[in-house]
């Protein structure tokens, strides 16, 4: 009964033209909000404030926000009308691989045991994955991604995979240094050096950016760069607020540091 209502759903109400109309909303959505979430601090991390409502556990927190994106998406891709190829399970596969790393490695690697996130921001980050996953899980199970393999030999492919690989990179190693700024015990914070941590404040970040573009260059289609916009809508605002904050922190913070882009921004 359950697979039939989903055949159901997807076949009969959710054509196409259906899921482009709401792709469209989506990314206008996030073109919309954008002006405002660089007015506004978001609460967590080192911006965290308990004058946004109940706060949780951060860790707990950073599990609920990410832990619902693997689900998420394996059910529409995996529900989907669409033949898999082994193109399709490639996408499947690194979006799927990313957010379990996110959901239930990456909070225990952090020391930030004692720290709380408010429930309203892991709200939020449940919202915006669920909303992420149909579009990305959606497309790649019903619409598009299943190319054939001699696809992986595409200059496209090669290139988007390239950029993906790198931006991963940068992610691990700008995380991992900033984990290693912190000794078992300690909960302040340190001004990050090395790497990239010379001309930007924030690789971290810089490096997902990166990441989600070589994943929608493979892709080559709108769904799939709604992803990177979505990911700089979220992530530039935190980018400046983070360089701001480091800033006013350290007197001695190095003032030829750029926020997000080197040399640029």
């Amino acid at each position: 009964m359950r697979l039939y209502l989903i055949f159901i759903f997807q076949s009969s109400i959710m054509t196409q033209e259906i899921f482009n109309y709401l792709l469209y909303a989506w990314i206008a959505v996030g073109i919309i909000v954008f002006p405002f979430l660089l007015k506004k601090t978001a609460p967590y991390g080192r911006h965290t404030s308990d004058s946004w409502g109940p706060m949780i556990p951060n860790q707990i927190g950073w599990m609920l926000m990410e832990g619902f994106a693997p689900l998420f998406i394996s059910f529409w891709f995996w529900s989907g009308s669409l033949q898999k190829t082994n193109a399709s399970y490639f996408f499947y596969s690194l979006y799927i691989s990313h957010y379990i790393y996110r959901s239930y490695i990456f909070p225990f690697r952090t020391n930030t045991t004692g720290k709380k996130i408010p429930l309203v921001i892991t709200g939020s980050a449940i919202g915006f994955n669920i909303c992420n996953t149909f579009i990305i899980g959606y497309f790649l199970g019903n619409i598009g991604g299943n190319f054939s393999d001699e696809y992986f030999f595409s200059p496209q492919f090669i290139i988007g995979f390239v950029v993906f690989v790198t931006g991963v990179i940068i992610n691990v190693k700008s995380d991992n240094m900033l984990i290693a700024l912190r000794k078992p015990g300690e909960t302040g914070y340190k001004i990050p050096t090395g790497f990239l941590f010379k001309y930007i404040s924030c690789p971290n970040l810089f490096g997902e950016m990166i990441e989600w573009f070589g994943f929608a260059l493979m892709i080559g289609s709108v769904a799939a760069y709604s992803f990177p916009l979505w990911t700089i809508v979220n992530l530039l605002p935190r980018a400046l607020d983070h360089h701001k904050w480091y800033l006013q922190k350290f007197a001695d913070y190095p003032k030829e540091r750029k926020a997000l882009v080197p040399f640029i921004l």
